[in-house]
């Protein structure tokens, strides 16, 4: 199968020419509910379930073991009620045999405007799916600032298996540490890329939450597959960050604006 390409067709039709244990990570936003209108049939995800647990079955398929599915979602509210569609998939993905290594939230520094009774919406999750074991590869981003960086601080106190309590280490508190689990990024735009092509989409999402993504549990070198490749974003920081990617996108003219935004960085191919 041909690599650092983006396949105008349907996800599942992509994936069928893969073989078993064959992407190191997926990291994407699909659609879902009726947040957006798309066209070519794209949107049909957002309401038919059944459709959903196929692609998921064959992500199993094609994943390898302890690889990674980034999977963006949100829920639509409608006649105050919200779905759940993001909880039904994440049960899903569990049902089959992935792992819900953690759940994250892409906190948006807008929110939407919902009824008076409401309070603002201002996220979306971010399921995080490992295939059999726990992610293979995790190198966990490191930019969080110590308020008590640079002092000493006592390791321990905990008790040992006799019951006596563990004597306390000095040790000196990093300058950063490991983020926490909730993501903060602009969006709107201007804001989620600067590429300007990339806001023909209707729903485009920050790159670099793609590309924080794409370092956390990928190495260079690794295959990035986006099922739902829209504007390209995806392909684009795997491309920066020095991986392979595969994308499928069954809307020709989003296909067409991904390959002008990607035109300049596939000078990065290696």
């Amino acid at each position: 199968m041909n690599i650092n390409m983006i396949y105008n067709e349907d996800c599942m039709t992509t994936m069928s020419k893969m073989p078993d244990n064959f992407i190191d990570l997926v990291v994407t936003s699909p659609p879902y509910d009726a947040l957006r209108t798309y066209s070519d049939g794209c949107e049909k995800l957002a309401w038919n379930f059944k459709i959903f647990t196929q692609i998921a079955s064959e992500l199993y398929r094609v994943m390898k073991e302890g690889g990674v599915v980034v999977w963006v979602v949100g829920d639509q509210t409608i006649k105050g009620d919200e779905t759940g569609t993001s909880f039904r998939q994440a049960l899903f993905f569990k049902e089959i045999g992935f792992l819900l290594h953690d759940t994250m939230i892409y906190h948006k520094t807008g929110g939407s405007m919902p009824t008076p009774k409401r309070y603002l919406a201002c996220f979306e999750y971010m399921f995080v799916f490992s295939k059999c074991k726990p992610p293979t590869t995790y190198n966990l981003l490191n930019d969080r600032e110590n308020r008590w960086k640079n002092r000493w601080g006592k390791d321990g106190g905990k008790r040992i298996a006799n019951g006596e309590i563990r004597s306390k280490t000095p040790y000196k508190i990093e300058p950063f540490g490991r983020r926490f689990n909730v993501w903060q990024y602009h969006g709107g735009y201007g804001y989620g890329t600067k590429d300007n092509v990339a806001y023909q989409h209707p729903a485009i999402f920050p790159e670099h939450l793609a590309g924080d993504h794409i370092l956390s549990w990928s190495n260079e070198g690794d295959c990035v597959y986006d099922p739902f490749m829209g504007s390209g974003t995806t392909a684009k920081m795997a491309l920066i960050y020095r991986r392979k990617f595969i994308g499928s996108e069954i809307n020709a003219v989003y296909c067409q604006l991904a390959e002008k935004r990607l035109a300049e960085y596939r000078n990065l191919l290696f």
